[in-house]
């Protein structure tokens, strides 16, 4: 477009045809075919020349009339003088106005809110039905009221400790458990960007330095095992009571498996004609599928609670209670050890029992026993190579247990103990 000559009046920039016209200092009016007008401001900035734009031109809202271009023009230029670039000088002024949006947001975010967020974000994964009720229960009662409205992003070593120091000698796993999830927690804002900095509820470093460790708290909890040479005449016993909640028991003798995996065993999981109970990797603890081999004992277990089911579908449970479609309850097992007398015992302690047995009475290889009881072998590179299950091998193993547990009584050893899972 032509350049045309300088000097403007409000009546021009009204009516003014195609092109751009200087008004002097800078300021230019640039007039387009379709008639829309908008003011420029033009310097040279490094022997370089720049524009920058004022805004439409015209009188009314929105529009900057010919006085307010000609003040924002003289203020740039000014500027200019200094040694400072307007756009540059823009650019800085629009990025300050984000983040201080950015920082308006991030202080909406409390910890209250992003722990929210974060069972929300987790719970699918979650094994246990019941980590989302703990974990918005424990952090409700002990952490919320200390920080729980406070942005996520000012949580401090001081409200941390505040939340812990008063069940940290009390409540030893409570605290312990609470220390975690405030943790997990933080380090989740801390990804998301609402946070910066250490995590103030870490442990190893920091925490460490001010909170004495669990373990001179309070002693370690422990599960009750049975010493191996008795387990055969505690299976006799077992074996004379009725009901499912005594075979459940049984069963989880017999195979070396965790209560809640027993307990959550549906019948679309057993092959009853290979003898194999496939648990699927959402009901293992590591997360990973487990194949169990029967022995012919605990396939007689299966045999006895069919038979108690007229009708078997796939998703019933093996042991059912008293509700429809649900298992037994995870305290039928041990209201059982209670009416045999035997109140001194766990149903978890079982799978100690049946590792002592594996290591003390028997010839088999450890890694054998500890993929029996569905621990992790070895470290990762080893579990990387080791692609198979030691299947038949547990087998025979499993089979060797049945037939010991079903030996008459052997006398003469105390109740030991083991550190719980």
């Amino acid at each position: 477009m032509p350049r045309k000559a300088a000097g403007l009046t409000a009546a021009k920039v009204q009516k003014a045809g195609p092109g751009r016209y200087g008004d002097g200092g800078g300021l230019y009016l640039l007039v387009r075919p379709n008639g829309n007008r908008f003011w420029l401001f033009r310097y040279v900035r490094e022997k370089r020349m720049r524009e920058m734009g004022l805004g439409p031109a015209g009188i009314g809202p929105g529009l900057v009339s010919l006085a307010q271009a000609r003040a924002k023009a003289g203020g740039l230029m000014k500027q200019v003088r200094d040694g400072f670039d307007p756009l540059n000088q823009r650019a800085a002024d629009q990025a300050e106005a984000k983040a201080a949006v950015q920082m308006d947001a991030i202080k909406a975010i409390t910890f209250k809110l992003a722990s929210a967020r974060f069972i929300a974000a987790h719970e699918a994964g979650w094994q246990n039905g019941k980590h989302h009720a703990q974990w918005r229960n424990t952090l409700a009662t002990y952490a919320d009221p200390q920080f729980g409205d406070m942005p996520v992003a000012d949580v401090s070593t001081a409200h941390v400790l505040a939340a812990l120091e008063p069940i940290w000698t009390t409540k030893p796993e409570t605290a312990g458990r609470v220390r975690g999830r405030i943790e997990a927690v933080l380090d989740y804002a801390k990804a998301r960007g609402w946070r910066n900095g250490e995590n103030p509820a870490a442990w190893k470093g920091h925490l460490a330095m001010t909170l004495p460790a669990r373990s001179k708290v309070a002693p370690v909890e422990h599960h009750a095992a049975l010493p191996w040479s008795e387990i055969g005449a505690f299976m006799i016993k077992l074996r004379d009571r009725p009901g499912l909640a005594a075979r459940a028991l049984e069963f989880a003798i017999l195979t070396a498996c965790r209560t809640r995996e027993v307990l959550g065993a549906t019948w679309g999981e057993v092959d009853m004609h290979a003898a194999v109970w496939t648990i699927p990797p959402a009901r293992m603890k590591a997360g990973r599928e487990h194949r169990v081999p029967l022995s012919g004992a605990a396939m007689a277990v299966l045999h006895v609670a069919a038979k108690l089911r007229a009708h078997i579908e796939p998703s019933a449970p093996v042991f059912p209670g008293a509700e429809p479609g649900k298992p037994l309850s995870g305290m039928a097992m041990l209201m059982t050890l209670r009416r045999m007398g035997r109140d001194d015992l766990t149903a978890h302690g079982f799978r100690s029992t049946f590792r002592d047995w594996t290591a003390e009475a028997t010839t088999n290889p450890a890694e054998v026993a500890e993929m029996a009881v569905a621990h992790a072998v070895g470290d990762k590179v080893e579990a990387a190579y080791r692609r198979g299950d030691l299947f038949e091998k547990r087998r025979r193993l499993m089979d060797e247990w049945a037939a010991y547990c079903a030996r008459p009584v052997v006398a003469g050893a105390a109740v030991a103990a083991i550190c719980a899972a």
